[in-house]
């Protein structure tokens, strides 16, 4: 899709369509945790009361329900990196982009954050993540039929039957 043609509404619409969980997430500190997931919705003109109910879902999801109040700067790194892919997720976006997500988790909590975009994927997401995890890409793969890429040498390559 070529993207410089497109107006300034245009635009706002792909975005919108589109989460991305970065590496460094950022949040607003002086907001709580379930806020700050919730700050999409609220930008999108989307009325909370509606959206209650799957919020909880998704707090529970990435296991930050009994964090929902906390501030950011309260959070460990693991606990950021969730509210960041439950934020990224929230308005069901088509395409979902992950940096490292279970990158400071647990590897219980990176195999249901796993399972999370798992279920995504069958409800016909794309999730596009990139991780130094072998572990990862292995569950992942016995899970879903995905391509693995890798970049070696500055080339980026299909990975073969050894991950």
């Amino acid at each position: 899709m070529d993207v410089h043609g497109l107006d300034r509404d245009q635009m706002a619409y792909l975005r919108r369509r589109v989460g991305v969980v970065h590496q460094d997430c950022r949040f607003l500190d002086h907001l709580p945790v379930i806020e700050n997931i919730a700050l999409p919705l609220l930008v999108s003109g989307r009325e909370l009361s509606h959206e209650e109910a799957n919020l909880q879902e998704l707090l529970n999801w990435v296991g930050l329900s009994e964090r929902a109040h906390a501030l950011p700067p309260e959070l460990s790194g693991g606990e950021r990196q969730r509210a960041a892919l439950a934020r990224s997720v929230i308005l069901s976006p088509d395409v979902i982009i992950a940096d490292e997500p279970t990158g400071n988790v647990d590897w219980e909590m990176s195999q249901r954050l796993l399972q999370l975009l798992v279920e995504l994927n069958r409800m016909g997401k794309t999730i596009l993540v990139a991780t130094h995890d072998l572990s990862l890409i292995r569950a992942a793969k016995n899970q879903v039929q995905a391509r693995v890429l890798r970049i070696s040498n500055r080339q980026l390559q299909l990975a073969g039957a050894d991950l």
